[in-house]
């Protein structure tokens, strides 16, 4: 009888233990004009959920990234956020999300396509090797979680996105999912910094038109007989 209530006991735990939600963390990076980041964290520890609550606004993340980019003399960089988004907090799943954006030429920038007039992105993916603190005993560590290249990620095509997943032990699961434009071609990493073209938006192809030289030749010929016609 003691044997069948020590074997019913063990069922019971490994089920537990086998239906348990794994804590976990996950972060998104969406590229456009700007770099729209959103940060995840679910099924946490609920003392933790429950102080992070109390620490964690919407400031603390984005000035972690910008300290961590100051200190490798990176400062063209800004950030914002959207106050209809910026955390949300489940009780229920013990789940925190942050959404901001970053942006500035050390992080994004372009050229030109000269034959193509395409627009040629650079982004650089420093900014993601960074420390926050959420509580006096618990932290992220981005910087380790994810050192490694983004060359090295996996890339996935016709989705457009790199993608990395931490191999090593770690109690959160750690995961990135980089998103870049569905009209992006020719994709390449090289280390941490990632290039890619996209078609010229309207501004770009009025500027590089003709029709654009002509058209201020055309006002400059007409304010000219306008003056000269006002003068007689």
């Amino acid at each position: 009888m003691k044997k069948l209530a020590a074997t019913q006991l063990l069922l019971i735990l490994l089920v537990t233990l086998t239906t348990s939600v794994q804590a976990s963390v996950k972060l998104q990076a969406t590229i456009d004009q700007n770099i729209h980041v959103i940060l995840i964290l679910e099924n946490i520890n609920s003392t933790i959920y429950n102080e992070t609550k109390q620490t964690l606004d919407i400031t603390t993340i984005p000035k972690a990234i910008m300290k961590n980019l100051e200190q490798q003399d990176i400062t063209r960089v800004r950030w914002g956020y959207d106050p209809e988004q910026e955390i949300v907090f489940n009780d229920t799943t013990r789940s925190i999300r942050v959404e901001f954006y970053l942006a500035g030429s050390d992080i994004i920038n372009f050229t030109f396509n000269k034959t193509t007039m395409n627009r040629i992105y650079h982004i650089q993916t420093e900014w993601r090797k960074f420390q926050v603190n959420l509580t006096h005993n618990f932290s992220l560590d981005f910087a380790q979680y994810f050192n490694t290249p983004v060359a090295n990620w996996t890339y996935s095509d016709p989705q457009k996105y790199y993608y990395y997943e931490t191999t090593e032990p770690n109690s959160l699961d750690p995961s990135f999912k980089l998103m870049l434009p569905q009209t992006a071609t020719n994709v390449h990493a090289t280390g941490d910094t990632i290039t890619f073209e996209v078609p010229p938006i309207f501004e770009d192809i009025l500027l590089s038109s003709p029709f654009l030289i002509l058209g201020a030749l055309v006002i400059v010929v007409i304010f000219v007989l306008l003056y000269r016609r006002l003068r007689k």
